[in-house]
């Protein structure tokens, strides 16, 4: 018999496994404006949540919870509350508000799926192992989740849309959460035709992607930029 709870093997993937790794993380896109129609097959939006659900988690706390927006009369009251919040926000930028407005920022009509993935915060009891110190770990935890979902439905050619600019009050009272819940992103899913090749963002001139050169080094935050050009060497055992 062996043993389905020990270590594993861990050597490295395929060359065209891990190509298809790299392909998923270097062509994930935000999308807002570029969604089918075509609904998602129960299956796949299954296998999407359980790519979410493998994620890593604080103490193997598993703080998320997964909110299915199907009713369209609950995703128009959240889309008005995204209307406010992005009145709000252009207001932010008046230096480039044209550029701002110009801005398709949410799909949450036009998407098939609504999906908000939240943060149970008590979840675990008062002493989460590896939480002790840095009571924020659950919220990254659950942030790994996002990632997890996004990446798996970039796999499946599925777009995701994440939709920050809301009033979290709003999201609360719309979505009923309790105090000890934390709403942590509101997404978009659906079918998509094409991608940008780049970041939309990117395309439309709001900003630019720093180079990692810029932003690796040595030792501490005041130390040089790292070499990447020489291999890297460890002093741990």
């Amino acid at each position: 018999m062996t043993d389905d709870t020990g270590p594993a093997p861990a050597g490295p993937f395929s060359d065209s496994d891990r190509a298809a790794v790299y392909r998923a993380i270097r062509s994930r896109r935000d999308v807002r404006s570029q969604f089918l129609p075509d609904p998602i097959e129960p299956d796949l939006l299954l296998r999407l949540l359980q790519a979410a659900h493998d994620a890593p988690s604080v103490g193997l706390s598993q703080p998320w919870n997964f909110i299915l927006l199907r009713d369209m009369a609950v995703r128009q009251r959240l889309h008005d509350a995204f209307v406010r919040a992005n009145a709000e926000a252009a207001d932010r930028f008046p230096d480039r508000k044209a550029l701002y407005s110009s801005l398709k920022l949410q799909g949450i009509l036009q998407a098939p799926v609504n999906l908000c993935i939240t943060c149970d915060r008590s979840r675990g009891g008062d002493h989460v192992l590896g939480r002790t110190h840095d009571r924020a770990t659950d919220l990254y935890s659950t942030v790994c989740a996002v990632q997890n979902l996004w990446l798996a439905a970039r796999a499946e050619g599925v777009g995701v849309g994440w939709v920050s600019i809301f009033r979290e009050d709003d999201l609360r009272s719309i979505l009923r959460l309790p105090d000890h819940v934390v709403p942590v992103a509101y997404l978009c899913i659906g079918h998509v035709a094409e991608l940008y090749q780049e970041p939309e963002l990117q395309a439309r001139g709001w900003a630019e992607r720093l180079p990692l050169r810029d932003l690796v080094l040595e030792d501490s935050w005041d130390g040089p930029q790292a070499n990447l050009s020489r291999k890297m060497s460890s002093t741990s055992a």
